[in-house]
C-alpha cells in the first residue's frame, strides 16, 4: 500500500496515561521485560520519528518512570472525561506557543504498537481535506465481526490503503459481501480540529454507540483511516498483560 508524503510535516506525539484502572490497577507501571508498560509505548513512539513525544499523565509516579527513561512528561488533571481532554491540557502546557500544527495520540496501553503503524496513522494528514486520521485493519476472525467490543469503521476507499470514515459502530456493518474493518484507536489531529473537538458537547450518536469519534463526524469533520496489517495488542486485563509479556519477552 502507499502512504501520503508527510516528510515535510512534524507532529507532537502525546501519550495519555492514567494510573487508575478498575480492571488492572496501576496499569501504566506494570512491568514488562523489566520496564514499565508506559516506557515501552514511549520508546515505540520515539522510534516512529515523526516528532517529539510527551506523556500526559495524572500521577507523579508515571512522570518519574518516563523521566528516568530519558523522556518528557507533563502532569494533567485527574478528572478528565476522556483521553482527548487530557491531551489538550498537555499540549496547552508543553506547547503553549503552538509550534506544532499536528498532534498524534498514541494510547498508553499499546506496548506492542509498531512504529510504522504510528507513522501510518499520521500519513493521511498530508491531505489538506483531512481533519483527523486514524487506523484500521481488516477483521479476519469470524467472532470479531459480531463482537460489540470490536468497533467497526464503515468507510469508502479514497486512496490505496486509505478509507474515508462515514461511520463507526459496534454493530456488524456494512451489510453484504466484502471486508469488515476493525477500528484501531490511534488518532492524528490537526491542532485546530482537536481544539474544536474538546469544546463540543457529547453528540447524540456518540452517546448511543459510546464512541467518542462520532462527535467529530457529527460536527462535520473528516476522518480518514490508514489500513494496516494487524491490530496492536491493547492491555486492559491481566490476561492481556500476560500476552504482552510473552510478545516482548518478559
Amino acid at each position: 500500500m502507499t502512504s501520503a508524503d508527510t516528510s515535510g510535516l512534524q507532529a507532537l506525539v502525546v501519550i495519555p496515561s492514567r494510573l487508575g484502572s478498575t480492571r488492572l490497577p496501576n496499569k501504566p507501571l506494570a512491568d514488562i521485560a523489566g520496564e514499565a508498560m508506559i516506557v515501552h509505548v514511549w520508546r515505540r513512539a520515539m522510534e516512529a520519528k515523526i516528532g517529539p513525544v510527551v506523556v500526559a499523565c495524572d500521577d507523579q509516579q508515571i512522570a518519574d518512570v518516563i523521566k528516568r527513561a530519558g523522556g518528557d512528561a507533563v502532569l494533567t488533571r485527574v478528572d478528565h472525561p476522556s483521553g482527548s481532554d487530557r491531551i489538550f491540557e498537555a499540549i496547552s502546557k508543553s506547547d503553549s506557543a503552538g509550534r506544532y500544527d499536528y498532534i498524534v495520540n498514541v494510547q498508553g496501553d499499546l506496548p506492542t504498537i509498531a512504529p510504522h503503524a504510528i507513522r501510518a496513522c499520521f500519513s493521511p494528514l498530508a491531505d489538506p481535506k483531512v481533519d483527523v486520521a486514524t487506523l484500521t485493519a481488516i477483521i479476519s476472525r469470524e467472532e470479531e465481526k459480531t463482537d460489540p467490543n470490536v468497533v467497526k469503521i464503515v468507510g469508502s476507499p479514497v486512496a490505496d490503503g486509505r478509507l474515508r470514515a462515514l461511520y463507526f459502530t459496534r454493530a456488524t456493518a456494512p451489510y453484504g459481501d466484502g471486508p469488515l474493518y476493525h477500528h484501531i484507536g490511534l488518532y492524528a489531529y490537526r491542532r485546530s480540529a482537536l481544539e474544536a473537538f474538546v469544546k463540543l458537547p457529547p453528540s447524540t450518536l456518540e452517546k448511543r454507540e459510546k464512541l467518542e469519534q462520532l462527535r467529530l463526524l457529527e460536527a462535520g469533520m473528516r476522518i480518514d483511516a490508514a489500513i494496516v496489517d494487524d491490530v496492536p495488542l491493547g492491555v486492559d486485563t491481566q490476561h492481556d498483560l500476560d500476552r504482552a509479556r510473552q510478545v516482548l519477552g518478559g
